[in-house]
């Protein structure tokens, strides 16, 4: 017999999420919602590229935002100007989003009208990774000025994303960035992801991937 026992406190922790990912996957499932979590560092763009999308997609769509953030409203601000339902999740101190929580923000909207919801995770390349939220699909930026070596570094995150958004492109030529060797590496990690360059600022890119979203979100509702 032990001296003593060894909680598996983590693997324990993730059973759990994964559980209630599973569950809140199901619910949207039925309801014929699709949600979409939108993951990044700091300053990568999230808040500006999320109302271009809207902007291309609310004629197409009901759609809803739940903003995630340690504190503060100023994104949900922002985003609410453009007439769609927004809520706000305050983590905590938390540095993610995980399924319960998200479970609290599909709530705060009222899903039965929504087509598709985005979810604005916490800035964070480390811990977001690690959470299933419930989304169908896991999207990410990776702003120019982070520099093309950053799936190096940050493996985990690149490799389980749906999509990869590399904004900021307008701004290539001043930050030395590569975006082959950017795009290489993360298609190293991740051979099936789905990859747009855009500029959330200008415009460039932003049909490509609006309309990659607007078929993932009519497959969904034709399976529901």
């Amino acid at each position: 017999m032990a001296d003593f026992r060894i909680l598996e406190i983590k693997k324990s922790v993730f059973d759990d999420n994964n559980r209630q990912a599973d569950a809140l996957r199901a619910e949207l499932r039925k309801n014929g919602t699709f949600l979409l979590n939108l993951m990044s560092s700091p300053g990568s763009g999230k808040t500006t590229t999320i109302i271009r999308t809207i902007e291309a997609l609310k004629n197409d769509f009901r759609i809803g935002i739940v903003e995630a953030d340690v504190d503060s409203d100023v994104d949900a601000r922002m985003v609410f100007q453009t007439g769609v339902k927004v809520v706000q999740v305050h983590t905590g101190g938390m540095c993610h989003m995980d399924a319960a929580m998200m479970q609290q923000g599909v709530l705060g909207l009222e899903t039965a009208d929504l087509d598709l919801i985005i979810l604005e995770n916490i800035g964070n390349l480390l811990c977001p990774a690690e959470f299933d939220t419930g989304a169908a699909k896991n999207a990410m930026i990776l702003s120019v000025p982070e520099g093309d070596d950053k799936p190096l570094k940050y493996p985990s995150m690149f490799s389980m994303v749906d999509v990869l958004l590399i904004n900021k492109i307008d701004a290539k030529d001043f930050f030395n960035f590569d975006l082959d060797a950017a795009m290489e590496r993360v298609r190293n990690l991740n051979p099936d992801v789905s990859i747009f360059p855009i500029s959330a600022k200008t415009g460039q890119g932003m049909d490509a991937w609006t309309d990659w979203l607007r078929q993932a979100v009519s497959q969904w509702k034709k399976i529901h």
